[in-house]
């Protein structure tokens, strides 16, 4: 009752917002300069670091006003959305300032979770951080990373609670969301969240219906998102370290190359699953996730370019890994059948292939996580190809040299 109640006085807002706008007084007003200026009055600081992110951060803006039919709450949240991300750079450069030696934290041998999007990395990711010696990026200090987190502090950190509060906003906005992805302050977080800061991520197109964006991203070079995602992973561990950072996306398949010029002693563990159960799947995220923010979806455009993006992100990644532009050794396949068959089997083969220690402290927390967290804990993700117009013949062809390269089987839809 509480949820359908919010949802309606939701939809009651964007009815009077829509009012205002048609008699030209506009609530929010995608304005580059006002943003900045807004992130300047809230830090009372100036210095934004690297200005190259400013040409992404117009160009976003541009689509969010043309492009992504937002409504007046997805204006509201992408203005919010975007002047943390500015707050939050203006706060980090003027940590590092204060603080040069955060400059000086290295990062070695991270690890990274990649592949199509629902092929159990998220599973992978929560399990893997549940090693004492693994170091993942929490929600909530990602979302207000400076100050750097502290050791002492860490589980208590006030921002967490505010985190907290700010997901269970987003719970009651968009309730289905906890069924596809879990939530949680101090769960991992994507890389995607911490490559924002640079206004260069396929994350805004996902969110927000923005594809003259997400066109221009795809031809741009990734390294600076990558330097600045380096910079965050100093910021955060320099009063908080671990042994190793494990860290996932699955957009990292659009950047191997970056990833690996960033990273050079990187090691990766690639997951697959058949993309006939994946598209749908994405699909359906992607349509919850900007049906909060739009009253206006086109699920057969949603469709077909979940498709045409994770298409090219995978043709882009196998290049790369075929010609030998990333370094063969440090990768290993994971398929998502053996994944959710026995978690357990396949970590002791990805910490045996990197020569990590596994301990037995390392395999009690995971196995706890997995009893904690039941499948479909939330409830069940439904979906089909038929929602969004995707047809299996067609899709059959256009991943069948993905499949057959990496093995990967057909499952029943």
């Amino acid at each position: 009752m509480l949820a359908s109640s919010f949802r309606a006085s939701i939809r009651a807002f964007n009815v009077v917002g829509r009012a205002l706008e048609r008699a030209g007084v506009p609530l929010v007003r995608f304005d580059p300069d006002a943003f900045l200026a807004e992130a300047r009055r809230q830090t009372r600081l100036t210095d934004f670091g690297d200005p190259e992110f400013q040409d992404p951060l117009r160009r976003l803006l541009d689509g969010l006003e043309t492009e992504a039919r937002l409504s007046t709450i997805g204006r509201i949240a992408a203005r919010r959305d975007l002047t943390m991300l500015l707050v939050n750079r203006l706060r980090l450069v003027e940590d590092r300032r204060r603080s040069p030696a955060i400059a000086d934290e290295a990062i070695r041998r991270p690890l990274f979770i990649v592949g199509l999007p629902r092929t159990g990395s998220t599973l992978l990711h929560h399990l893997l951080a549940q090693d004492p010696g693994s170091r993942v990026p929490q929600a909530w200090e990602v979302m207000t990373p400076s100050p750097p987190p502290e050791r002492d502090r860490y589980e208590t950190d006030p921002r967490i609670a505010q985190a907290d509060a700010h997901l269970r906003w987003f719970d009651r906005m968009v309730p289905e969301f906890k069924t596809i992805h879990p939530l949680g302050a101090q769960l991992a977080l994507e890389c995607i969240a911490l490559m924002s800061h640079s206004f260069l991520s396929p994350r805004f197109h996902t969110t927000y219906h923005v594809p003259s964006y997400q066109q221009w991203l795809e031809s741009q070079d990734l390294r600076p998102a990558y330097m600045l995602h380096r910079r965050l992973l100093q910021h955060l561990q320099w009063r908080r370290p671990g042994e190793r950072w494990v860290l996932k996306a699955p957009s990292h398949l659009f950047g191997l190359d970056a990833l690996f010029a960033t990273y050079p002693d990187a090691i990766v563990v690639q997951t697959h699953r058949d993309p006939l159960i994946v598209m749908p799947s994405v699909a359906s995220l992607t349509s919850v996730l900007q049906g909060a923010f739009t009253d206006h979806l086109d699920l057969g455009e949603i469709g077909r370019e979940v498709t045409r993006r994770w298409a090219g992100g995978l043709e882009r990644a196998m290049h790369l890994r075929q010609s030998g532009g990333v370094p063969r050794a440090r990768f290993v396949d994971v398929h998502y059948h053996d994944l959710v068959a026995d978690p357990l089997a396949v970590i002791r083969a990805i910490y045996a292939r990197f020569e990590l220690p596994f301990t037995d402290e390392a395999e009690r927390r995971m196995a706890g996580h997995l009893s904690a967290n039941p499948r479909d804990k939330h409830g069940v993700h439904r979906y089909s190809l038929g929602t969004f117009g995707l047809d299996p013949a067609e899709l059959s062809r256009r991943f069948a040299a993905y499949r057959e390269y990496f093995g990967v089987r057909s499952e029943s839809a």
